[in-house]
C-alpha cells in the first residue's frame, strides 16, 4: 500500500486519497476546499436510527458492563425472593425441621424383591372342578379321543333331537371307536 504525508496535519494516509480522513484537507496542497463534514455526510448519508437501535448498539459496544449489571440484578431479585420465602416460613411455623427418618422410616420397609403370596380364592365350582381348567392349546396338539367321542355323540343326539323334531327317521349311526383305558 502507497502512503503520502499530509501536507496539512503530517499523518500518513493512503496516496490514492482526495481528502485526508484526519483535518479533511487536500492530502498535497494542505488547504482545505470546502466544509468536509458536508461533504462526507453528503456522500456517506447516516442512517437514522431509533432510540431503541440505538441502545442497543450501546449494550453492543459495551458488552462487558451489560453482563455484568444483568448478573447483578438476577442476583438481587433472587436474594429478595430468598428473604421473602425465609420471612414467610418464619411466620407459619417456628416447630424446628423434621427428619424425613422420623415421617418415613425405610428400615422397617418389607422386601420389594419378594414375590407376594397368592391370596386363596374361594369360589363355587358346583361340584365339577373340570369347569375351572384352563387349557393351552400347542402347535401340532391332537384332541383327544374322549373328547372326539363326546363330540361325536353330541352332534348325534342333535341331529336325532332334529330329525324327531321334523318326523324324520333318525340317521345311522357310526360305529364307536373302542373305549380306551385311563391310567
Amino acid at each position: 500500500m502507497n502512503e503520502v504525508t499530509c501536507a496539512a496535519c503530517r499523518h500518513p494516509i493512503d496516496a490514492a486519497a482526495k481528502i485526508c480522513p484526519y483535518c479533511g484537507a487536500n492530502p498535497t496542497t494542505g488547504e482545505k476546499a470546502v466544509d468536509t463534514q458536508a461533504v462526507l455526510q453528503e456522500v456517506f448519508r447516516p442512517r437514522e436510527v431509533s432510540a431503541s437501535e440505538s441502545v442497543l448498539e450501546y449494550a453492543r459496544q459495551r458488552q462487558g458492563i451489560v453482563v455484568a449489571l444483568t448478573a447483578i440484578v438476577a442476583f438481587l431479585i433472587l436474594a429478595a425472593l430468598h428473604q421473602l420465602v425465609t420471612s414467610r416460613n418464619a411466620r407459619i411455623s417456628n416447630a424446628p425441621a423434621v427428619a424425613l427418618t422420623e415421617v418415613a422410616d425405610l428400615s422397617n420397609q418389607p422386601d420389594e424383591t419378594k414375590p407376594l403370596p397368592i391370596p386363596e380364592l374361594d369360589f363355587q365350582t358346583d361340584g365339577h372342578p373340570q369347569m375351572m381348567q384352563t387349557f393351552i392349546v400347542e402347535q401340532g396338539a391332537v384332541t383327544p379321543p374322549e373328547v372326539i367321542a363326546a363330540q361325536q355323540a353330541a352332534a348325534q343326539e342333535a341331529a336325532q333331537k332334529q330329525a324327531a323334531a321334523q318326523g324324520q327317521p333318525a340317521p345311522p349311526q357310526p360305529p364307536q371307536p373302542p373305549a380306551q383305558q385311563q391310567h
